[in-house]
């Protein structure tokens, strides 16, 4: 496919990580951010909240005419632990408390995609889950990470490929999951709408 035929591809998220993994992949994704109120979408278990954030804001950015014919991906994020879901702390106190709660312990990074195409006027979804073995930082480091401002604007108050990378013992399932949405899982619901991902790659330099 040419680069002239490549389908449009739309971000619904405002997340430099996911665009960063999808241009890492060859992609060239457009950024239109949603504005879903996040506080008003409900759902039984972390998992299911993680699909139904990531299928609002696709669904929203999808209605706009000036998308129309392009792919648009949506993802949410959350972190399951002990059964609840922790998105972005609220404050560094919050950070601060969650990372006490967290550290020497395994929770579930669970991300939910929602890919449409809006020339086909349907939509496919999946949620990915990755286990995070996290690390036992001292109180100096976690006062240390809260203070440089990183965990405020990240699910969970963590990242796999910043300042908190050395507090993580490793995981067990998708990295890319981790760092915002799972490479592998966008590609297998892009081939159920009949978009193979390397139609939409840019053509190399």
């Amino acid at each position: 496919m040419t680069a002239t035929h490549r389908r449009r591809l739309v971000l619904a998220s405002q997340s430099p990580a996911r665009l960063g993994l999808l241009r890492q992949a060859g992609l060239t994704p457009e950024v239109i951010v949603s504005g879903v109120d996040e506080d008003a979408v409900t759902a039984p278990t972390p998992a299911e909240l993680a699909l139904a954030l990531a299928e609002a804001k696709a669904s929203v950015v999808a209605a706009l005419p000036e998308v129309r014919g392009a792919l648009v991906i949506g993802c949410d994020s959350v972190l399951e632990l002990d059964g609840h879901a922790l998105g972005k702390p609220a404050d560094a106190e919050e950070a601060t408390a969650r990372w006490k709660s967290m550290r020497g312990r395994a929770g579930t990074l669970q991300t939910g995609h929602c890919v449409w195409d809006t020339a086909a006027e349907r939509y496919v979804s999946a949620t990915a889950s990755t286990v995070v073995r996290f690390g036992e930082p001292s109180d100096e480091e976690i006062a240390a990470y809260v203070a440089s401002g990183e965990p405020l604007y990240v699910a969970g108050a963590f990242t796999l490929d910043g300042r908190s990378a050395p507090f993580i013992e490793g995981i067990d399932g998708d990295h890319s999951n981790v760092i915002g949405i799972s490479l592998p899982l966008v590609r297998k619901l892009l081939a159920e709408l009949g978009v193979g991902i390397t139609e939409l790659w840019a053509p190399a330099e």
